[in-house]
């Protein structure tokens, strides 16, 4: 194999590490760049201004921006992460209960004396059915 002589034990490492540099950095700049669109604190201006930092000027841009930045990237994470837990949460309530809360609907009518007994087991046996 002429091509493994000529490329080197080290010569295959660097160019690894370059290259798994090269993709975090991508990482990293696309995640920055995420974080910036998906801000409501600051306007479309300010928006533009650190993407057009973050390009012209890669490295300080960056890290210009996580230097400033660091707290309130975490802050926006948790806050969204929050938010989308609170969705689930919210829809596993409406989905899971369904009949139990139409189970309820008919406890109450019944106590109130607006429907029967018999009406009551009708409604409780569809909801459950419903299932």
């Amino acid at each position: 194999m002429v091509i493994a002589a000529d490329y080197p034990f080290m010569d295959v490492l660097w160019t690894m590490i370059i290259f798994f540099c090269w993709v975090i950095w991508i990482w990293m700049v696309v995640a920055l760049f995420s974080d910036i669109f998906r801000r409501r604190d600051i306007g479309g201006f300010a928006k533009a201004a650190w993407i057009v930092f973050m390009i012209v000027l890669p490295f300080i841009g960056v890290l210009v921006y996580l230097i400033a930045q660091h707290d309130k990237i975490a802050e926006r994470n948790l806050e969204r992460a929050q938010g989308m837990q609170r969705e689930v949460d919210e829809h596993i309530k409406t989905i899971a209960g369904g009949s139990a809360s139409e189970i309820e609907k008919a406890v109450e009518l019944r106590d109130t004396g607006a429907i029967t007994e018999s009406e009551f087991q009708q409604l409780k046996t569809r909801a459950l059915a419903a299932r």
